[in-house]
């Protein structure tokens, strides 16, 4: 495989007609950022310090909240990049480990969810064979499973743009690299890129998504058939803040994947915002979402409070 070395680097967008308010920009991505940063660590400090948090519901909600610090890391030098020191240039090379990362990530975190519609599923519908099913062993093989599907699936179209040639525009219109954006710029026959995506994604991301509604038909049934209307609410409640982070995760997935395919009369603003959006609310939300619905996370929180604050 020909490395095209001698191309000129990519320039990186994202913010175009807002130069002048990339100071007051950068002040709320940073303080999003941030967020993103301390709402996920503390998850993954939680349930690797709390031993009651220590059950597959909380295993899989870590792998969550890593996944979702994995993507902001990836996106946060070159967003931040452009609003403090204004560099735009991004080597090939780069451009194309970011890009591999993104979209490994963005699979890796529907195999997780999918993980854990399974996860609730077994719990409310099998709930004595709950912990001979779900042993730390098996839940190992789900999310490795998930992060290697991820990172394996999307190698092929990747290792790809390395052999293209790049003789169009090297302006991105982001402040990241999304291979569908990249192979356009490319002087070569991009239809392997162009369909593969699309297969990937069938197998992967839609699917998932069928998998996890049956999934829940399935639990509604066995909720539904609870004599006891206390504990029908009971078992409901434990899923609703899966069902919030599915929500948010797929709405916002196909959103941006309708801009990119249909959106070509839509402005550069929503193309930005939808983009945005995208690889921030998810990683935002989650852990709010699980903060505020889940009562183990909230006690854990106090207990971590207690202790910065007592020292004890």
């Amino acid at each position: 495989m020909r490395l095209n070395t001698s191309a000129a680097p990519f320039l990186l967008t994202g913010f175009l007609g807002f130069e002048a308010a990339h100071h007051w920009i950068s002040i709320a991505f940073f303080a999003v950022y941030i967020s993103i940063l301390l709402g996920n660590g503390t998850l993954l400090y939680l349930i690797k310090d709390d031993h009651s948090l220590h059950e597959p519901m909380y295993y899989f909600l870590a792998m969550l909240a890593g996944t979702d610090l994995m993507v902001t890391l990836t996106t946060m030098p070159t967003v931040l990049g452009i609003l403090w020191v204004n560099h735009w240039e991004m080597s090939h090379g780069a451009c194309f480990l970011q890009a591999y990362f993104i979209h490994s990530l963005s699979i890796v975190e529907s195999g997780i969810l999918l993980a854990m519609a399974y996860d609730r599923f077994i719990a409310i519908c099998n709930p004595l064979r709950y912990t001979s099913i779900l042993t730390n062993t098996r839940v190992i093989k789900l999310g490795m499973g998930a992060f290697l599907r991820g990172f394996i699936s999307i190698m092929p179209i990747i290792l790809r743009l390395f052999s293209f040639s790049y003789c169009h525009s090297h302006v991105l219109s982001h402040a990241f690299c999304l291979h569908q954006e990249v192979m356009k710029l490319a002087c070569a026959d991009i239809t392997f890129n162009r369909f593969y995506p699309v297969i990937l994604i069938f197998l992967t991301v839609f699917l998932d998504s069928l998998i996890i509604l049956f999934s829940y038909i399935l639990i509604l049934k066995t909720v539904m058939g609870i004599a006891s209307g206390e504990e029908r609410a009971k078992a409901l409640n434990t899923c609703i803040s899966h069902i919030g982070c599915i929500l948010i995760f797929y709405v916002t997935v196909i959103s941006l994947s309708f801009i990119h395919r249909f959106g070509k009369n839509v402005t550069h603003v929503v193309h930005t915002i939808i983009s945005y959006v995208y690889f921030l609310f998810p990683p935002l939300m989650n852990p709010i979402i699980y903060s505020i619905k889940t009562k183990q996370i909230q006690y854990g929180m106090l207990r971590l409070l207690y202790k910065i604050r007592f020292g004890s």
